[in-house]
Order: C-alpha cells, then sequence, then structure tokens
C-alpha cells in the first residue's frame, strides 16, 4: 500500500459492502465487509477519502425534501429510480413501514419508497457513525454510482446496471478515464467470487473509488452549496468532473 494512502468507493448490497481502494499507481485492492462500521475501523487510518452510495444528510420535521435527490434525478433521467430519497431522522427510527411512511410524509410532504424503508438501518448506522466519531466526517461523503457514471461520460447511462449492455457502457466509461480500468475490474470481481454480490455491484464501488481518486477535474457536489442537516452533515452527492452537471442557482 502506498505511503500516502488509499481513495476508497464504497457500495452497500442488502447487508454487504463492496469496496474497492486505489492508491497513487492505481488500483490497490477490493474487499467486503459486513458493515460500515467494519469499513471504517479498516480504513480510518490509511483512506484519504471514502466515498458511499449511501444518503448522509437527513431532513428534520418541516425541513422538506433534500435538493441533491431531485437534482441527482434530472441528472440521471431514465435511471432516476436509482437516487433513494432517505427517510427523515424521525422515521428512520420506525419499525414498521406504515408509521414510518406517515412519518415521513409529516416532514417532507412526500410518500416514503419501501426501497427507502428497507434502507433504513444501513443509513442509520452511516448517521450514526458521523456523529459518534469526528475523524469519519473529514473522510466520509456521500456519493451515487449512476451520478458519477453520467460525470465520467458526459451522458446519462441508456441501460440499466444488471443488464449487458448497462455493463458494456460502465466499463467503457471507466476505460476512457483509467486505460487500466478493465482488468482492475476483473481483479475486483475475482475478489469477489465467495461474496453474494454481482459484476454491476463491482463496477459501482469502482466508479466511486475513481470517484474519489484525484485526477482530472475537482471533486464537485449536488447541490454546489449543499446545506447541512441539524447535525451539521452536508446533504449533497459528490462526483467528479471538469464542467458541474448542473449550473448553480443565484
Amino acid at each position: 500500500m502506498a505511503a500516502d494512502g488509499v481513495w476508497v468507493g464504497a457500495h452497500v448490497r442488502d447487508d454487504t459492502w463492496v469496496a474497492v481502494a486505489f492508491d497513487r499507481d492505481g488500483f490497490d485492492h477490493a474487499a467486503t465487509f459486513g458493515g460500515i462500521g467494519d469499513l471504517w475501523f479498516r480504513y480510518e487510518d490509511d483512506a484519504e477519502t471514502i466515498l458511499v452510495d449511501v444518503p448522509i444528510g437527513l431532513v428534520e420535521e418541516s425541513d422538506g425534501v433534500r435538493e441533491c435527490d431531485a437534482l441527482a434525478r434530472s441528472v440521471v433521467g431514465p435511471r432516476a429510480d436509482e437516487i433513494v430519497a432517505p427517510p427523515a431522522r424521525e422515521a428512520l427510527r420506525k419499525r414498521r413501514y406504515p408509521v414510518a411512511t406517515r412519518t415521513h410524509e409529516r416532514a417532507t410532504g412526500r410518500q416514503l419508497s419501501e426501497r427507502a424503508f428497507e434502507l433504513s438501518e444501513t443509513i442509520a448506522t452511516v448517521d450514526q457513525l458521523l456523529r459518534e466519531f469526528s475523524g469519519a466526517r473529514d473522510l466520509v461523503a456521500a456519493s451515487h454510482p449512476e451520478v458519477a457514471f453520467c460525470a465520467f461520460a458526459g451522458e446519462r447511462m441508456a441501460h440499466d446496471r444488471e443488464t449487458a449492455g448497462g455493463y458494456a457502457e460502465r466499463l467503457r466509461t471507466l476505460a476512457s478515464i483509467d486505460r487500466d480500468a478493465p482488468p482492475a475490474v476483473q481483479a475486483a470481481a475475482e475478489a469477489m467470487a465467495d461474496a453474494p454480490v454481482t459484476v454491476a455491484d463491482v463496477l459501482d464501488a469502482m466508479v466511486l473509488g475513481y470517484t474519489a481518486l484525484p485526477h482530472d477535474g475537482p471533486l464537485r457536489s449536488l447541490p454546489p452549496q449543499p446545506p447541512l442537516d441539524t447535525n451539521g452533515l452536508p446533504m449533497e452527492i459528490v462526483y467528479r468532473a471538469d464542467a458541474p452537471l448542473v449550473e448553480p442557482t443565484t
């Protein structure tokens, strides 16, 4: 491992976290973890940046919806269903979907999706990590694979991530920013051989790793000036691009 640390992309599927790490020389390794706590304790001393595809920054009562989610949906277009708006903070603690969606609707004016409810525990563990470990706030940020692929490709993805066409266009996008991306994807997939994940999950973690890794284009966010939640956590989705995906409002 390089002396200056690693840049990590982490995608969660069910209860499994898929992490892909890069150093200054390129792909370093891939690994799986049973929770965000295990991932954090593995990388807290080595990581320069950790990007996760779990929402960070939660709305409270009467705060309304998160701007970053609406902007991300507009960016990815036909893949908008992949952008999951997290439960409001109070709804995150509810164990039954009907109760959670009523609580969420009071805070945001919108119904809570079942998919967001299913992610509640994962979102809550990430939120807890960032509230309890101040060092994690400096290293961990929220991104989204669909937004990251759009930013690198300069266009929306045309195919679902689990299809052959989706695999091809995403791998082509990674290869456009790093000619060593295809063998890196293969190496990461081989490291996942015994894990309950798909190649699409590996690609999602990979694009987040490339987003974290400093190279052409600065790290940007949706929205450009993200608001903070009541715990000081930014409600944003970060990506890397030469030009912003959306123009800042005045």
